[in-house]
């Protein structure tokens, strides 16, 4: 990789060597990756103890988290999982996989007329109950993290310091790298689970 010193460069960099390996992942990798994420996570103290359960729906290549969504629906957990709405990420109550919508970037999506997330505030007690799991592209030992470039995390996150601390990002190892570039407008996820 060419040196750069401008953050946007450089993470357009690691986002492009990093996607092109994970697309490389064969079908049993990512088999693999599921059984050993979903194990990892539903073992979680954080899971255990969440009513609420905030999940991306996987997207190309990314871990798959169709059987954590499962599991917390079959435990009587609130599901969100997130629909793009103009630039903004809002999270939708589901009850099933099924019934779903093509949305952003061919992701399933919840259809919208459903309940929304409503953040409770930083001191609610409730966030003690509360799971949020992030998608990225990569991710250093200092858990900082690349999204796809849009911020759609960075933005929700910006104003809910309470779920900050109640976050976990999860992906291949092949998507661990040296160093990211951060910048302020940054959001860590406070654990980073690779497998």
């Amino acid at each position: 990789m060419e040196k750069n010193d401008d953050p946007n460069i450089l993470k357009k960099q690691i986002r492009k060597a990093v996607l092109s390996a994970r697309n490389t992942l064969s079908e049993e990798q990512l088999y693999r990756a599921k059984v050993l994420i979903t194990e990892k996570l539903c073992g979680h103290q954080w899971f255990y103890r969440s009513d609420i359960l905030l999940c991306f729906l996987s997207y190309g290549s990314e871990i798959d988290t169709k059987d954590i969504v499962n599991e917390a629906l079959r435990l009587g957990k609130k599901v969100f999982v997130p629909k793009v709405e103009g630039e903004e990420m809002v999270f939708y109550r589901i009850t099933s996989l099924y019934g779903l919508q093509e949305g952003y970037k061919g992701i399933p999506e919840p259809s919208g007329d459903c309940e929304k997330y409503e953040y409770p505030g930083d001191e609610n007690e409730e966030l003690q109950h509360t799971l949020l799991l992030m998608p990225g592209v990569a991710f250093d030992p200092y858990r900082n993290r690349i999204g796809y470039g849009k911020g759609f995390y960075d933005r929700f996150l910006r104003d809910k310091q309470g779920l900050w601390t109640r976050s976990i990002a999860i992906g291949h190892c092949c998507q661990q790298v040296d160093i990211i570039p951060a910048e302020e407008f940054d959001i860590r996820p406070y654990q980073v689970i690779l497998v």
